[in-house]
């Protein structure tokens, strides 16, 4: 028994190594300040680090996210801020040999007046493609794992008539991997993207002391979408505090909440 699962998990680690050799060099976000009727020009970048040959498709999905972790990949027309019409690829099959890379070109066509101002987006999907081979007649189950990257398109169009308009979803305080994280759900509702930072300021209930400021990542966010901010304050003793919470894009645009706040020991 020992020997059948050494092997399957051999078999396992082999085909995620083949597929972990395909990797994207330029980034997963590109964004675009873009005008009415205008062309705009993009590139993927895509290496093979691995040995052997490998097939790559590319095709456009919709695409969104909320802060409970879920993420969402559809069909085009589903997200009615979608600029997937827009974009056109140059390829959507791509062959690279072991340590070969590539770069697959792309154009925006901006329409001559899109409905609104603010950000459209979709996403270009890079997915490798393992050839299909006859199956033998040995018995035994197939795991298989796929290695796929999206990369965002943003086109931000009349952005002078379009903002970011941030709220906060919830805020929670919860041990995860034996620190104290403060768990700041913030949706943009605004027609926008932008990409903020959650700072949370903690004061002393009673003298109204500042304690300290503690400050998250700044991570992108689309209109109409969430995410939750995570910030360590494994600093702050085990009490009940008041605090301020300021989410901050960049460009100094903010927006903030008071909350009461209990941390504890456990």
């Amino acid at each position: 028994m020992m020997k059948r699962i050494f092997f399957l998990v051999f078999l396992m680690l082999q085909f995620c190594f083949l597929h972990a050799g395909i990797v994207v060099l330029n980034g997963l976000t590109h964004a675009y300040k873009v005008e009415n009727g205008k062309v705009y020009k993009g590139k993927i970048a895509i290496e093979n680090t691995g040995n052997k040959p490998q097939n790559v498709k590319l095709f456009l999905q919709d695409f969104t996210y909320q802060s409970d972790g879920s993420i969402s990949y559809t069909s085009l027309h589903t997200n009615n801020r979608t600029n997937g019409d827009w974009i056109k690829l140059n390829t959507n099959l791509v062959t690279l040999k072991g340590k070969e890379k590539t770069e697959v070109y792309y154009e925006i066509t901006v329409p001559n007046q899109p409905a609104n101002p603010g950000s459209y987006w979709s996403v270009v999907i890079v997915e490798p493609v393992e050839d299909i081979k006859p199956s033998d007649d040995k018995v035994g189950v197939n795991i298989t794992s796929i290695v796929r990257y999206a990369i965002q398109i943003i086109t931000d169009f009349e952005t002078e008539k379009a903002n970011p308009n941030l709220k906060f979803e919830s805020v929670k305080i919860e041990k995860e991997d034996g620190k104290q994280m403060a768990k700041i759900a913030i949706v943009n509702n605004g027609n926008l993207y932008c990409k903020p930072t959650a700072t949370i300021e903690i004061y002393n209930r009673k003298t109204g002391e500042r304690l300290g400021s503690y400050t998250s990542i700044a991570m992108g966010l689309l209109p109409q979408t969430s995410k939750s901010f995570h910030i360590d304050i494994s600093k702050v003793p085990a009490a009940q505090y008041s605090a301020v919470i300021i989410a901050t894009d960049e460009d100094e645009n903010a927006f903030a909440l008071n909350v009461e706040l209990e941390v504890k020991n456990d």
